[in-house]
């Protein structure tokens, strides 16, 4: 059995239907009894966790797992598992952003390293599945207001990690390796609103911001301080250097990374009047 937490989440879901359509048996932990995953997945409250006894690979999300971390691969080693596999952050490697949010990432790798279990490291770009945030400006009035329109990032599909989640999830040649996944163009934050306008067929604009209004804007819509910081800080760093880009999907998947208009494409509905993803 392979546990997969964070197992809502865009990389954490997407990784369950890879892997049960693979053949694999999986538990998901999730807080929600009814959460919507492919037939025969096994779902497992963070409480119960414990209870399981025949893991034999965990993808850990470090949001996800947070402070429980130590004891989950501390009972997943006792219990027969052999791998664990980490969502990472590229910031560990190129730093950009505030410092502990890459110190959050890192610690967690290194929890993975010291739990006796074979581990593999994805340090990810930012998600496409990020710019679902400006779903409602675009549903609204066409424009994306945002701070450092210069910033310049590879954002990487998450149907992408995920594909290498399950692959380092069920195949040991992948144990010690830490891998930076990335796409493989690097855009600013207005081409990937032309990229929707594409796939929308409509004109949509890109208006620079203040980082202040923008932060103003998040937390007035109820977003936790950490957000708009995780957000600006990058993109601060971002504008003055591009983020790093990669083959490495290509080379692990044997074939290109899925582009940001593809995803856009693949997406186009989150962006419309009804809103579905």
């Amino acid at each position: 059995m392979i546990l997969i937490t964070g197992a809502t989440g865009v990389v954490g879901r997407e990784t369950v239907r890879l892997l049960v359509e693979g053949g694999a048996k999986v538990a998901a932990v999730t807080r929600d009894p009814h959460a919507e995953l492919p037939a025969g997945t096994q779902l497992v409250h963070p409480a119960k966790v414990s209870a399981l006894d025949s893991v034999e690979a965990v993808l850990l999300s470090p949001r996800a797992a947070g402070s429980t971390a130590v004891d989950l691969l501390a009972h997943a080693r006792e219990t027969g598992a052999a791998r664990v596999v980490v969502l990472s952050a590229v910031t560990v490697q190129y730093p950009a952003g505030h410092a502990r949010f890459r110190q959050q990432f890192h610690a967690v790798e290194d929890i993975a390293k010291g739990s006796g279990l074979d581990w593999t490291l994805l340090r990810c770009a930012d998600f496409a599945a990020n710019t679902l945030a400006w779903a409602g400006q675009i549903r609204a009035t066409g424009t994306v207001r945002g701070a450092y329109p210069h910033a310049r990032t590879s954002t990487v599909d998450e149907r992408d990690i995920a594909a290498v989640a399950a692959l380092a999830l069920t195949h040991p040649q992948h144990r010690g390796q830490t891998y930076l996944l990335t796409g493989e163009e690097s855009l600013s934050q207005p081409e990937k609103v032309a990229a929707l306008g594409a796939a929308l067929d409509r004109t949509l604009s890109f208006v620079e911001a203040a980082p202040d209004e923008i932060r103003r804007g998040m937390l007035a819509a109820g977003l936790p301080d950490e957000v708009p910081d995780r957000l600006l800080g990058s993109l601060a760093d971002y504008a003055r250097e591009a983020g790093p880009t990669t083959d490495t999907v290509r080379r692990l998947l044997g074939r290109p990374a899925r582009s940001y208009a593809t995803w856009a494409q693949d997406h186009h509905a989150a962006f419309t009047a009804g809103g579905t993803r």
